[in-house]
């Protein structure tokens, strides 16, 4: 059956009031989209070893000398930062790839880059070596970031897309978790093993996915878009476990080539610098514009990124040492990481159950209560409020003010974990047409890392004893970023529940954020386009 006749097809059905066909979901398509979701241990893990690696005794004295017992604000900053920067440029690079070589390959490539960076790192035994190393898999992070949640959002069934590619955060909190497992381990060697081990560890998480991906198909939406619509067809049929010449195939595929074409007239693309061109058209004060839609990608991963989280992720070692209140700070980081990932599956009902807006609206409420509970707390009984003992350390006053606060910060995280931390990828998968889909979310994804380098380069000396020393008036700002949040989901993010990458397309042209929870598909790109082509028969006709 022809791509045509497909569509005209499914135009037919539609105008008689049938439902388009879907094909059933099955087990290969959720162990597709689940391995896929692997590539969330890259973010994930790094964001937890390098935390715990800089409050590490030999690591800090290999960087700052025999005689240090933490590192400079700015030696940390560094540190934490450079590979978020690398992660900035590697995404932004990444819809490129993703659209001339297809995602499975960058991700691969990704893969490639990321091994080279973890080597360099390893080998270092000084800053100069582990900042290059950190830079370089940086690139390789970038390129697996973005592109790990186009191509799940690309192969996933509509009806449980939402909670698919929730698991790729699932796999970023397994990453923290590991990494946090890890360098509790190793935390007392006593010789260069001691930040070498988690380190290399990453090169085990990047030979699986690029292994595995050799095995795994091409996004059918990836073939559609460079004209192939046989291999687009194959491809289709793989991730849902189909014949390529079933009904349920030739109904999602023509539904797929239509929003395809339909795209290709109402957004002309005049090569390499228009199809960049594209990503940035349209009026600033239209919902369905693709500037809108970019800019709506990339602001919510900023947002994602000033709930602050990584706060307790990057610094919540050194931040806890500082303040003398806790004996164990390695394993106090554990737990916080152990409530992260057991939250997280909690997200895989409520994106399906709740859907996007909601999550996050309620997701900001509870982590603004948070927040500034942990912020009141220490700045009147808790972290803030210290004597001496007679050792001479720094100990709190009112242990339970700072077990309050520890639990409350336990809290925010499971707000994040359930809401903010899955829902904001969930969204960049959904919002972008085909035509700037890879472009949109490289974009999107490039701005969760700038956010992460900014807060990353800024919070040392936020927090650093010899810098700002805000202790826990930093959750003060922290509280105001997540009502910030709240007020930004309320007025501008739409919901895309239960709808397909074409449908979602359609609802924003058509309704506001505040009512697309209520919105309803009546119509198919294929029913449009074959009204578009008898208008325009009809007009020929008359002239």
């Amino acid at each position: 059956m022809s791509a045509t006749k497909d569509t005209e097809n499914v135009a037919v059905a539609n105008d008689a009031g049938l439902d388009r066909v879907e094909a059933p979901v099955t087990w290969r398509t959720y162990a597709m989209c689940v391995f896929a979701s692997f590539g969330g241990i890259f973010f994930g893990y790094d964001s937890g070893y390098i935390g715990g690696v800089q409050g590490m005794k030999y690591f800090i004295q290999m960087i700052d000398g025999p005689d240090a017992t933490s590192l400079q604000s700015s030696q940390s900053s560094l540190i934490v930062s450079i590979l978020s920067a690398g992660t900035f440029f590697g995404a932004l690079i990444a819809g490129d790839l993703a659209d001339w070589f297809g995602r499975r390959l960058t991700i691969i490539a990704g893969c490639g880059v990321f091994v080279v960076g973890v080597i360099l790192q390893t080998a270092s035994a000084g800053l100069g070596l582990l900042v290059a190393g950190r830079l370089v898999a940086g690139f390789g992070v970038g390129f697996v970031s973005a592109i790990i949640v186009l191509y799940m959002s690309e192969i996933a069934p509509k009806a449980f897309r939402g909670a698919i590619v929730s698991g790729y955060q699932f796999c970023i909190t397994i990453g923290l978790m590991l990494a946090a497992c890890v360098t509790y381990a190793t935390e007392n060697i006593d010789d260069s093993s001691s930040y070498r081990i988690p380190v290399g560890l990453q090169l085990l998480w990047a030979i699986i996915l690029a292994v595995g991906l050799f095995f795994l198909p091409e996004s059918p939406r990836y073939f559609v878009k460079k004209g192939n619509v046989d291999a687009a067809r194959i491809a289709l049929g793989r991730v849902r476990g189909q014949p390529s010449d079933s009904e349920y195939i030739s109904s999602e595929l023509s539904e797929i080539l239509a929003n395809a074409e339909y795209e290709r007239r109402v957004i002309p693309q005049t090569g390499y610098f228009g199809s960049w061109a594209a990503c940035f058209s349209g009026s600033l004060f239209k919902a369905n514009s693709n500037v809108r839609k970019v800019i709506l990608g990339t602001s919510i991963q900023m947002m994602q990124q000033l709930t602050g989280v990584n706060f307790v992720f990057y610094y919540s070692t050194p931040f806890l040492q500082s303040t003398g209140a806790i004996s164990n700070v390695f394993l106090m980081s554990l737990i916080f990481t152990l409530v992260n990932v057991c939250s997280t599956p909690l997200s895989f009902y409520f994106v399906e159950r709740f859907g996007r807006r909601s999550m996050l609206i309620w997701g900001a409420v509870g982590m603004t209560i948070c927040e500034f509970i942990v912020a009141i707390i220490g700045v009147t009984v808790g972290f803030d409020k210290t004597t001496t003992d007679a050792s001479g350390a720094s100990v709190p006053i009112n242990i339970s003010a700072v077990n309050a606060q520890i639990a409350f910060i336990a809290i925010y995280i499971f707000f994040f974990a359930t809401t903010w931390g899955p829902a904001a990828w969930v969204v960049i998968g959904e919002i972008f047409p085909l035509p700037i889909r890879s472009r949109g979310v490289g974009l999107s994804t490039a701005s969760n890392w700038l956010w992460n380098c900014i807060i990353a380069v800024i919070t040392p000396y936020l927090v650093g004893a010899d810098k700002a020393n805000l202790q826990s008036k930093i959750f003060f700002m922290w509280g105001s970023l997540c009502l910030s949040c709240l007020v930004y989901a309320y007025f501008l993010v739409p919901e895309t529940k239960g709808l397909t990458l074409e449908q979602v397309d359609r609802m924003m042209d058509e309704v506001s954020p505040r009512k697309s929870a209520a919105w309803k598909p009546t119509t198919t790109y294929a029913g449009e386009l074959h009204r578009m082509d008898g208008e325009k028969l009809d007009r020929e006709e008359a002239i």
